[in-house]
């Protein structure tokens, strides 16, 4: 089994959706709270350090299109393929991932995600329904050891069932 690089959302990209968000739309940055004023969110996954919102953390909900900017970087064309969704970000540069993090970015236990496998010219080539098991590292390192084993599998996108998120990106190699 091969553990993977689980890419976080670039910083260059962070700091467009920090202004405008690839739907067009003004970020509008606020206060993690747990009261649910004005956004019920702690725990919730960053998708630019990747772990969880903390009280008191500033923040913004954006909508990212993570194939879009991969598809502009290469040149691929990815179509209909190209999906926009809801990430949260910090409202403020961060310091990215902290490697020592006990916390898995793909969640908690019970958690449903998708794998999603793109080629090279950015269409999707299969794709995969992970129910987060109490190891949540050793079951998507095998999702996406499955995934890369088909020699088209250029990168997988993992998201969210639930609400569509975008959680973080992995390419082969």
């Amino acid at each position: 089994m091969t553990t993977h690089t689980l890419l976080p959302i670039p910083p260059a990209a962070l700091a467009e959706l920090r202004g405008t968000d690839d739907a067009g739309r003004p970020a509008e940055p606020f206060t993690a709270r747990t009261d649910g004023v004005p956004l019920d969110c702690v725990g919730s996954p960053l998708r630019c350090c990747l772990r969880g919102i903390r009280a008191g953390e500033k923040v913004a909900l954006v909508s990212y299109a993570p194939l879009r900017r991969w598809a502009t970087a290469t040149g691929a064309r990815p179509g209909a393929y190209e999906e926009t969704g809801p990430v949260f970000v910090h409202a403020e540069e961060c310091a990215g991932p902290d490697p020592a993090a006990a916390d898995h970015p793909a969640g908690r236990p019970g958690a449903l995600r998708t794998v999603r496998r793109y080629d090279a010219a950015g269409h999707i080539v299969g794709g995969r329904l992970l129910e987060v098991p109490q190891d949540p590292a050793t079951a998507l390192d095998a999702a996406l050891d499955e995934a890369f084993a088909d020699p088209r599998v250029a990168l997988a996108h993992v998201r969210a069932v639930e609400y569509g998120c975008f959680l973080f990106e992995v390419r082969r190699g």
